[in-house]
This record gives C-alpha cells, sequence and structure tokens, in this order.
C-alpha cells in the first residue's frame, strides 16, 4: 500500500494572477454546500466555489485568504482553485470594506421596492467576509501578515 502525501500543492490563481503556489498541511474551502476540509491524499473532486474564507495550514500557522466565485479541484497531491476574485487579508482595505458594509444595511434595512435584495445581501456578505480575513490578517502580530499559529478552524 502507497504511503499518503504528507503535503499538498496548492495553487490560488485568479484571471489577474497568482496568489498561492506552496506545499500545505491542509487546506479549508468554501464549497457550494458548504466547507471541505482538505488533506494530503484527499479523493479527487471538482467543486464550485461558494464566497468565503480560504484557510490553509503550513505547519503551525494558518493564513486566510477571501475568494469569490470559482472552482476548486482536489487531486490527492494538488488543489488548485481558480477564483473569480481572490485577495490576501493583508490586501484588504478595511475603510473601503467597512463603507460597503454599511452601504448594504443601509440598502436591506429601507423598505424600498427598487431595491435589488439579493444582489444587496451579496454585498453585505462580501463585506463582511473581507472584515473577518482583515481582521485576521492585522492580528497576525509578530507573524508574517495574513498568518496566524495554529488555531482552532472556523466553523463550516
Amino acid at each position: 500500500m502507497a504511503l499518503l502525501p504528507e503535503v499538498v500543492d496548492l495553487e490560488v490563481v485568479t484571471p489577474e494572477r497568482q496568489l498561492v503556489r506552496e506545499e500545505v498541511h491542509e487546506i479549508q474551502v468554501p464549497g457550494k454546500n458548504g466547507y471541505l476540509g482538505i488533506l494530503p491524499g484527499h479523493a479527487p473532486l471538482l467543486s464550485e466555489l461558494h464566497m468565503g474564507e480560504l484557510s490553509y495550514r503550513q505547519g503551525m500557522v494558518w493564513c486566510h485568504l477571501t475568494v469569490f466565485r470559482g472552482f476548486v479541484e482536489v487531486l490527492p497531491d494538488r488543489v488548485i482553485v481558480l477564483a473569480e476574485v481572490a485577495e490576501r487579508g493583508e490586501e484588504i482595505e478595511v475603510e473601503r470594506a467597512r463603507a460597503a458594509r454599511q452601504r448594504a444595511e443601509d440598502r436591506l434595512a429601507k423598505p424600498d421596492p427598487d431595491t435589488d435584495w439579493n444582489r444587496a445581501q451579496v454585498a453585505l456578505e462580501r463585506a463582511l467576509i473581507r472584515l473577518q480575513v482583515a481582521a485576521k490578517a492585522g492580528g497576525a502580530g509578530a507573524g508574517a501578515p495574513g498568518r496566524l499559529p495554529l488555531e482552532p478552524t472556523h466553523a463550516p
């Protein structure tokens, strides 16, 4: 029986750039039907991405990104995330994300028949995800931005 690999190659790309290309020990990806936990040797699968936080662990350190729309391909030794939009926590303009959250909350709070409720709800969810990931990057302390010491994983 073949031994399972200890690491998996993770690649996160958008149409504009490659954000990540690293060997990692664990990945959590927001799939269409909930978070996918991926370890080296995972069974092959293809899933649509949902907007959310993508987390990956290198040794004892967690790194966090936002991802919006796309696909994830999982192979036993490689994971490829093709996202329409993705960003590292340290790249997020917090004030801009807060303003987007406020605009979305204002739209949802007003009973205006012209309001596109689905669009406002998506904008609010996206702003909240961006703020969550930015907070984790800002809370990195002595570590590199966007990287936190081993922490409990978030609830899927």
